[in-house]
């Protein structure tokens, strides 16, 4: 059974999530400061993910953030933010955060959140050299895109770009998502360059074919299903 830690001050919240775990099937271990979060993660090293407030007492959500990276690169943190502010959400991922959920939130969103985050990092897909959803193969290694078995030339960007809507799919992914993970935490211009490399990637992979995959929704981002 998968274990979460649930590093949040909000008792109230922290009991909500913990029993929705609960009812999902998740083991779960509370803890409601900063320092009470980096002791919890010693006690119990077998966790599969980290649900992660950002203002908390005694210790802020970034330094346990920073801390629990520098002792497990690979252990998926979900940031859990009230802030609406993506300077915020962007320094969370450039010390390593993997995702992050604003309150309030849904929790289905969460779950699935949750979920695609730990798949991600799970040992037998961790290679994931060769991906396939519906009729769409995607090959890693060499760089190469097919639906039903016709082969769409890609730049690097839009492979990159539509590998991790794939990688992600039914999860809708908002702009500032994107740019984080596709373009990088350096890249300086504005959020409409998603919106140019959607409507290139829609042009190569939808327009010929009678099932649309990638799909707006409106006022969140992107996302493929």
């Amino acid at each position: 059974m998968k274990e979460i830690l649930i590093i949040e001050d909000d008792k109230k919240i922290s009991r909500i999530i913990e029993l929705q775990l609960k009812h999902a099937g998740f083991e779960t271990v509370k803890a409601f400061t900063g320092r009470e979060g980096i002791e919890a993660y010693h006690q119990h090293p077998g966790f599969d993910l980290v649900l992660l407030d950002i203002m908390l007492p005694e210790v802020s959500g970034y330094d346990v953030l920073k801390y629990i990276k520098s002792q497990n690169h690979h252990l998926p943190i979900i940031l859990l933010t009230a802030k609406d502010d993506t300077n915020d959400v962007v320094t969370g991922f450039d010390l390593g955060a993997d995702d992050y959920v604003t309150k309030p939130f849904n929790f289905d969103e969460l779950l699935a959140r949750i979920k695609a985050n730990i798949r991600k990092n799970a040992p037998e897909s961790a290679p994931n050299s060769h991906l396939i959803f519906k009729d769409i193969e995607i090959d890693l290694d060499a760089f190469s895109v097919k639906r039903q078995s016709q082969e769409i030339s890609l730049s690097r960007t839009e492979f990159d770009l539509f590998y991790y809507l794939v990688l992600n799919h039914d999860l809708v992914q908002s702009r500032e998502q994107i740019l984080t993970k596709v373009w990088g935490f350096d890249y300086d211009g504005g959020d409409n360059i998603v919106d140019v490399y959607i409507k290139y990637l829609r042009d190569k992979i939808d327009r010929d074919f009678d099932e649309k995959l990638i799909q707006t929704v409106r006022g969140r981002g992107y996302v493929v299903r």
